[in-house]
C-alpha cells in the first residue's frame, strides 16, 4: 500500500531548489560562521592585546573624568565612550591609563584634568572652562536665538498691524450706519426684505 503525499506549490519549489544545490556547499557555508565564532573565543585576540583592567578603573568616578576629556585620535568622542566602544583606537585606552596612574599618584580630579590641559591644551576638553572669552561660546547661542526671535516677533507683528490697516473690515473694524450713505441703506433694506420673502 502506497501514501501519497501532498505538496502544495510552494512546497514543491522549496524541495526542487534544495535538490539543485550540492551538499558540500550548505555544510561549507555553516561551517564558515563556526569557524569564525571559534577563532575569537575572547575580544583580546582582535587587534592589540588588551591588558586586565581591575574593578575600580571602570568606577563613576573615573568614567566622569573621562567623560570630560576629549580623546585625542580625531573622533571627537570622550575617552570613556572612545575605549569602550572602538576597540581599535589605541589613544583612548594609554590616555585611560594615564587617568589611572594619576588618580593611583593621588591626584584630585581638578589636577587630573589639569594634568591633561598642561599636555594635550585646553582642546582636550569636552566642554571649554567657563572663564575668560570661553563664556562667549556658553552665552552667545543663547543671545542670538534670542534677538532672531525678537525680530521675526517684531516683523510678524508689523505685517500684521499694515494687513489690519489696509482691510479694516478683515481686521475686526464694524461698518455702523454712520459710514453708508442714505441711499445704500435704503438699498441694503431692500434687498433685506426681497431675501426674507
Amino acid at each position: 500500500m502506497s501514501s501519497s503525499v501532498i505538496l502544495s506549490r510552494r512546497e514543491a519549489v522549496h524541495v526542487s531548489l534544495a535538490a539543485l544545490l550540492p551538499v558540500p556547499f550548505i555544510h561549507a557555508q555553516g561551517g564558515a560562521q563556526d569557524a569564525q565564532s571559534e577563532r575569537l573565543p575572547y575580544p583580546g585576540m582582535v587587534g592589540a592585546s588588551k591588558e586586565r583592567i581591575a574593578d575600580y578603573e571602570n568606577d563613576p568616578f573615573i568614567i566622569g573624568m573621562e567623560e570630560q576629556l576629549r580623546c585625542t585620535c580625531g573622533c571627537n568622542l570622550d575617552v570613556y565612550t572612545c575605549r569602550t566602544t572602538d576597540f581599535t583606537c589605541a589613544t583612548s585606552p594609554a590616555m585611560h591609563r594615564q587617568v589611572v596612574q594619576l588618580i593611583e599618584s593621588g591626584s584630585t580630579a581638578q589636577e587630573v584634568i589639569d594634568a591633561f590641559v598642561a599636555e594635550y591644551g585646553e582642546l582636550v576638553l569636552m566642554a571649554p572652562k567657563k572663564e575668560g572669552f570661553n563664556i562667549v561660546g556658553y552665552v552667545l547661542p543663547g543671545m542670538a536665538i534670542t534677538v532672531v526671535g525678537a525680530i521675526m516677533l517684531w516683523i510678524l507683528s508689523r505685517k500684521s498691524r499694515v494687513a489690519r490697516a489696509n482691510n479694516p473690515v478683515a481686521g475686526g473694524a464694524l461698518v455702523t450706519d454712520s459710514d453708508i450713505s442714505a441711499e445704500d441703506a435704503k438699498r441694503l433694506e431692500a434687498e433685506l426684505a426681497d431675501l426674507e420673502r
